[in-house]
């Protein structure tokens, strides 16, 4: 009998034809997606106060915080965000409920028509899909989630976004962004605008630069954590600091210090709003409430997390890819591995992530890993991949797939087993079992 996951739904059908319309899966520009949007009457145009996020890590996270406070506050939220795990809803939440398949096909149906078999890319389509679903439905707020860069991305359509969000900035995607950190913060600055308001995660001195030049090219009025306003840890919860106010927390519901940080640059962007239902009632409940999958996901649902359990192992899931991710993960996982519990580290990345800067983050903490592939194309080979973790002095060896990884990972004693390095991966395993799928 065929899985739910092996059902051909009519938007399915629809992506299938309109991924074929341009031949690169990704080409940065705005034309096209401008010309679209223009077909389709501007739905751009008629959302609600958009919060639209860029940067390089951090930037679901900071979407997620942001939902949970939003709603929490009572408002109706409108959300779009990228990669999808397990199922392609995912990507869009209308006034708070993952977009049905009737409402998906009704909406790719409306951007197949405008578009007459121009060219255009599945990311533009899933976007100016995404917005005539929002305009079809009312809400108080909108988050977008920049897909790569920010400048020629196909979300940053927005005339002008409420507030405009730059979570931290790093080297990850070169091959189309460039390989210095100055490019990628040009690339990430390109969500400002004109005299609007923007709250900005603490970066690196060189990005920084770039995003202050850009703001005072555009009178645009910078936020900067760490000057206007801090987030950290204290007694056990998260302290707020801004400029006009000092809010005790509760701790985040996603784990890590990083995760402090995202919340933190969340909670600065809901104030920027000035919405009064965003009181410091809703901002605890959302703080504390709120969840992102494969973000140091504890799993002990599916088929993984029942072998887990009977193993006496704990175990998690995280789908951070580049080095910037994994020093965050491996901070966390410092954190936790005061309980003395075993490090094992079921790792697999794209081909084209910095394998070797990725496993040097854990050199310290001295993980046995377990390499494997996955089903992507663009997936590295497990030996290549556990080579890299032994230059980084980790004991490494390569599995033939994820299943034989865990179980090797399951046989230390009372281990922390932690599935990490991609995305891709992270669906594969979520996608097991529908006590599983994201929500």
């Amino acid at each position: 009998m065929a899985d739910m996951t092996d059902r051909l739904l009519p938007h399915d059908a629809a992506l299938e034809r309109l991924k074929a319309l341009h031949p690169k899966k990704i080409d940065l520009s705005l034309g096209r997606m401008r010309r679209l949007l223009e077909a389709l009457g501007h739905p751009e145009a008629a959302l609600p106060p958009v919060v639209h996020v860029a940067g390089t890590n951090g930037k679901g996270s900071t979407v997620a915080f942001l939902r949970a406070i939003a709603e929490a506050a009572g408002l109706r939220v409108h959300v779009y965000t990228s990669p999808h795990l397990v199922r392609f809803a995912e990507r869009i939440r209308v006034a708070g409920t993952l977009i049905n398949d009737d409402q998906l096909a009704a909406a790719l149906d409306e951007v197949e028509t405008a578009n007459a078999g121009e060219p255009i890319t599945f990311f533009e389509v899933t976007t100016a899909a995404a917005f005539a679903a929002f305009r079809a439905h009312p809400a108080d707020l909108c988050l977008l989630e920049v897909g790569l860069g920010g400048l020629y991305d196909a979300t940053n359509v927005v005339p002008k976004p409420a507030v405009s969000v730059i979570a931290p900035v790093d080297i990850d995607h070169r091959e189309f962004l460039g390989s210095r950190i100055e490019e990628i913060a040009a690339e990430k600055a390109g969500i400002l605008r004109p005299g609007g308001r923007a709250v900005v995660a603490r970066q690196q001195e060189a990005a920084l630069q770039v995003i202050e030049s850009a703001a005072e090219r555009l009178g645009a009025q910078l936020s900067l954590m760490g000057r206007d306003f801090d987030a950290f840890t204290e007694r056990g919860g998260l302290v707020f600091q801004g400029e006009d106010r000092l809010l005790d927390l509760p701790r985040p519901g996603l784990y890590g210090e990083h995760q402090v940080a995202n919340a933190g640059l969340a909670v600065a962007a809901a104030l920027a709003l000035g919405d009064p239902r965003i009181d410091e009632a809703a901002i605890a409940g959302g703080l504390a409430g709120a969840s992102w999958p494969a973000r140091l996901q504890k799993l002990d649902k599916g088929p993984f997390g029942d072998r887990a359990k009977t193993a006496g192992a704990e175990l998690r899931l995280d789908g951070g890819h580049n080095p910037h991710a994994a020093r965050a993960l491996a901070a966390a996982l410092a954190e936790l591995g005061r309980d003395g519990r075993p490090l094992v580290l079921v790792a697999g990345l794209l081909a084209n992530k910095d394998a070797a800067a990725f496993f040097e983050a854990f050199r310290t903490l001295n993980p046995s890993v377990f390499t494997t592939g996955f089903e992507a194309d663009a997936a590295a080979p497990a030996p290549a991949l556990a080579e890299a973790a032994q230059a980084a002095g980790l004991d490494a060896e390569p599995c033939a797939d994820v299943d034989e990884a865990l179980a090797r990972a399951l046989a230390t004693p009372n281990a922390r087993v932690v599935i990490c390095g991609s995305l891709y991966l992270a669906g594969e395993v979520l996608a097991r079992s529908q006590a599983t799928w994201p929500v």
